[in-house]
Formats: C-alpha cells, sequence, structure tokens
C-alpha cells in the first residue's frame, strides 16, 4: 500500500479494547466511561482485518490498548495471526502493554510468535508509579517484566517524559534498562484526550531531556529503526539504545509508515488527526472481503502528510478529542 505522498504503509497497530487496569494521569480520566461490549470488534473480527491487511502488504502488526491483555481470550487472537509469520507473509507479531498481565501471558505469548514487547513504565519508585497510574502496583509490573525475560522476549521500556513528575529519574532509567539489557525510549506528552488535569505543565521537550542525559551519557545516534518513530542513539557507557519519540518537538511524518484500527472497527490514517474510515461496516456487510480491501485502500489514499499536535497553552485543549486508549497506544 502506497499513499499519495509515496509513503509505503507496512505497519498496522490494532486496538483490542478500550479498558485498562491502570488510569495513568496523561492518557485516561479517573473515572472513565468505557465503550459497551457489543460496540467491540469479536476476536474473529478483528483477525479477519488484520489478515486483510497483511494481504495488502503490512508486514508488522502490533497489538495495543487501552491494555490489549485484560480483553477475554485476547491470546487466541494472537494464535491465530501467528500463522502469518509462520506462512512468511508477516515479519513482526508484537504487543505494546503495561506488564500487569505478563506473568500470566508472556509463555503463551511467545509460542504464538511474538518475540519483542514494549512495556510501560514511568517511574522505578513504588510510590510514584502509584500516583502516577492512579492505583497500579509497581512490583505486579516488575514481576512481569521478569517473566517476559524468563520467557525469552525482548523487552523494551517506554516511559513518557513529565515535567516536575518523572524528570529526576531518567539517568537511573537509562543506567537500569542498560544494565537489564532493554531498550528504552522516551516519549513526548501527547495532546489526546479531555481528561483530568493540565497537561501543559507536564510537557518536556525531548530536545531538553536529551541534553541532560548528556551530561552523564554519551549518546551516539545511529541508525537502527524497530519499524516505528523512535530515533535512537547507543549509549557508550552501558552499551544500550536509548530512543526518542518526538510528535510535539520533531515530527515524524515524512517517513510515517503507520495506521492505527481502533476496536471498533474504525480505522485512523493519523494520530494527530480527526479523519478516520469505518471498516466495521464493509467487515460486516459479507464473508466476501472485496468490500473491505477496497475501504481500507481508499482509506490509506487519504492519509495526510502529517499530524497538527500542538500544546494549547492559552486554552488547555487536547488537539484530538479521543483519547489514546480509544484510538491504540
Amino acid at each position: 500500500m502506497i499513499d499519495s505522498f509515496g509513503r509505503s504503509i507496512s505497519y498496522l497497530r490494532v486496538s483490542v479494547t478500550d479498558r485498562c487496569d491502570l488510569r495513568c494521569v496523561y492518557c485516561m480520566s479517573e473515572d472513565m466511561t468505557f465503550l459497551p461490549k457489543k460496540d467491540l470488534l469479536s476476536l474473529e473480527e478483528l483477525d479477519r482485518v488484520c489478515s486483510a491487511f497483511v494481504s495488502l502488504g503490512v508486514r508488522k502488526l502490533r497489538i495495543t490498548g487501552g491494555e490489549p491483555l485484560v480483553r477475554r481470550d485476547v491470546l487466541s487472537l494472537f494464535q491465530n495471526l501467528g500463522r502469518h509469520l509462520k506462512t512468511g507473509d508477516l515479519d513482526e507479531l508484537t504487543l505494546t502493554t503495561n506488564g500487569t498481565q505478563l506473568e500470566k501471558y508472556a509463555q503463551g505469548l511467545v509460542a504464538a510468535g511474538v518475540k519483542r514487547v514494549n512495556i510501560s513504565l514511568d517511574s522505578l519508585d513504588a510510590d510514584r508509579f502509584r500516583t502516577i497510574t492512579r492505583w497500579g502496583s509497581h512490583a505486579q509490573v516488575m514481576t512481569g517484566i521478569r517473566a517476559a525475560q524468563a520467557a525469552g522476549l525482548k523487552v523494551k521500556i517506554n516511559v513518557v517524559a513529565m515535567r516536575g513528575v518523572n524528570e529526576d529519574e531518567f539517568d537511573d532509567l537509562v543506567a537500569w534498562c542498560g544494565q537489564e539489557g532493554f531498550d528504552l525510549v522516551f516519549i513526548e506528552t501527547m495532546p489526546m484526550g479531555d481528561i483530568d488535569g493540565d497537561r501543559t505543565s507536564q510537557y518536556l521537550p525531548l530536545s531538553l531531556v536529551r541534553a541532560k542525559l548528556a551530561r552523564r551519557w554519551t549518546l551516539d545516534a545511529i541508525p537502527d529503526t524497530t519499524g516505528g518513530p523512535a530515533r535512537y542513539t547507543r549509549c557508550a557507557e552501558t552499551g544500550g539504545r536509548v530512543g526518542f519519540i518526538t510528535p510535539m518537538t520533531h515530527n515524524f511524518c515524512e517517513s510515517c509508515n503507520r495506521v492505527r484500527l481502533t476496536c471498533t472497527g474504525m480505522l485512523y490514517m493519523c494520530l494527530g488527526q480527526d479523519d478516520d474510515a469505518d471498516l466495521r461496516a464493509p467487515l460486516r456487510a459479507g464473508a466476501d472481503d472485496g468490500l473491505l480491501l477496497a475501504a481500507i485502500e481508499e482509506a490509506i489514499g487519504r492519509k495526510p502528510k502529517g499530524h497538527d499536535f500542538v500544546i494549547d497553552r492559552r486554552h488547555n485543549r487536547p488537539a484530538v478529542s479521543r483519547t489514546m486508549s480509544v484510538t491504540g497506544g
């Protein structure tokens, strides 16, 4: 699939649920209203639409949420999608998770063909972690991380950089990830969704984070890519990779190869735009995939050149009204 700007679309991120067992302050309100379960695509429908994308040239599938591992019987989706890895039609099947359910699912994920996992962890301090997630157990997540390691999964730690919240831990995170052999990626806060609190005060440009890290660490730019938007460096002192995702200060739209499918079957061609395409209707129109494939190709033709993320400091308004948990983190 080639969009109107000549970019090859080879990466699909799929939200299987908008629900989560945490309430991270930058992602959700504490009192969330979730979608009725009847509005969600079934696991069989998710398999079918993912397979349609694979037939059109998608080489990487990432399962997301919300928290994807709280979806009932979600492991069966990984097992079914794993057939595309065996045929060679898919290069990678992976997921982003908060880690709370990994103790239960790590072995099964590996058996299904998953080789690596992104785990969101914004603090190494148990009390601070609980504050950020509102009620999360740091010990439970660490147990999940150990289970992922034991199962043979390659781990990447995602950290949302927040001014005045966790910026004093960045050196510790670099050291810990280097010691454990984890990739580490810092992410700028994105203005998505009407959530509690003032995000403008949390926003921390990663240019400042990188400059501060450079006081202690030697970070040399490297051309490595994992298929997503992170720009990677190699830390000379630890040997580990440290990446930066900068949707606000240095967007990555010129090389965007991604689209996102929500758990209700809406396709977003850009994380920072509201334009979408309804894939649920053609998916349910019949057993033949003709209408579904046509709808996908039409939507790819509308993929915009770039997003318009901006921190609105005057009105504290999000760039888009939907939360990250709805779109797929």
